[in-house]
């Protein structure tokens, strides 16, 4: 999923779930740009968090995009992260304003924990939801009815679970359409996809979690050029990030392999680029990082939650 900012909004940051509602055109707004463990991460003890226990940056929240139809006035979460509880006020608060607290409708990538076990939060024990449509693939959809606590959200209809099928278009409204698309990743539970999200004049490619570009049956160049906007993976900037683990054993296309498979796009195509889902270690979280830096210097996006992108 990509994304091209020719209208980006930075009225919509952090401070979306408190702004006055605005009436928007058709977008999209980032709601988190970190991987599934957050920022900080559990145990660690480097510098890239040892501040944030104690004083936490309300910006680091993990992955997931906001939809919004203007025609429609409907709103859709991609990825039911940990962080839920907020990205889901800060949707509400996006466009115009509703008295809907929850989302229209969530449309689910895998089952790692920061893209579905938001979901939790549906239940009896928070919101007790009714029959909000979560959109899923096969696999995703077998094993949140068939393994608890998600089940118990199908049972007592918090949820309805909406089928997709690979590459078979959604049409949301006569302006959205949303198509998954497979991709090659540790599918231990549920097979891994993102999403083509087509609105009235644009285009945007989500995909937050890869193996590596090699891996796809699709030829990732040819895909950005097909999109206005391409949110990407960049989970490490390069492998020298990860010391205590095998890097081998979760695969991504680290930032700097990604810059060089990119780098004779012409300034328009990497200008399509926003870079995504960063692990904690990641330097790109800090856009003032000379990391960030480089990566603006050489035309593409890091993405910043609260980034608006017309549609």
């Amino acid at each position: 999923m990509v994304l091209i900012i020719s209208c980006q909004d930075k009225s919509a940051s952090d401070e979306t779930v408190t702004e006055k509602p605005k009436n928007r055109a058709t977008s999209i707004v980032l709601l988190g740009n970190i991987q599934d463990g957050g920022s900080p991460h559990i145990g660690c003890k480097k510098d890239c968090c040892k501040n944030l226990f104690e004083h936490p940056d309300p910006k680091r929240k993990v992955i997931s995009l906001g939809l919004y139809d203007s025609t429609t006035k409907k709103k859709y979460l991609f990825d039911a992260t940990p962080d839920i509880t907020t990205q889901m006020k800060a949707l509400k608060n996006y466009g115009l304003q509703s008295e809907k607290e929850l989302a229209d409708g969530i449309f689910l990538t895998h089952a790692h924990i920061g893209h579905y076990t938001g979901l939790m939060y549906l239940g009896k024990e928070a919101t007790n939801s009714k029959d909000i449509p979560v959109y899923a693939m096969p696999r995703m959809k077998d094993f949140l009815e068939n393994n608890g606590p998600w089940s118990q959200l199908v049972t007592l209809n918090n949820i309805e679970i909406k089928l997709l099928e690979n590459q078979t278009p959604v049409k949301l409204s006569a302006e959205i359409e949303v198509t998954p698309i497979l991709v090659p990743h540790r599918d231990e539970y549920s097979e891994t996809v993102g999403y083509l999200i087509k609105g009235p004049n644009k285009s945007a490619l989500f995909i937050p979690d890869i193996d590596k570009w090699d891996k796809w049956n699709k030829n990732i160049v040819e895909e950005i050029k097909k999109a206005d906007y391409a949110f990407l993976d960049a989970t490490f900037y390069s492998g020298e990030e990860i010391s205590a683990r095998d890097i081998s054993g979760i695969p991504h296309p680290f930032v700097i392999e990604s810059l060089e498979r990119f780098k004779d796009l012409s300034e328009q195509e990497k200008s399509k680029i926003i870079f995504i889902h960063f692990n904690h270690t990641n330097p790109l979280i800090d856009i003032n990082s000379e990391e960030a830096k480089n990566v603006l210097q050489q035309g593409f996006r890091v993405g910043q939650v609260g980034d608006v992108f017309g549609l």
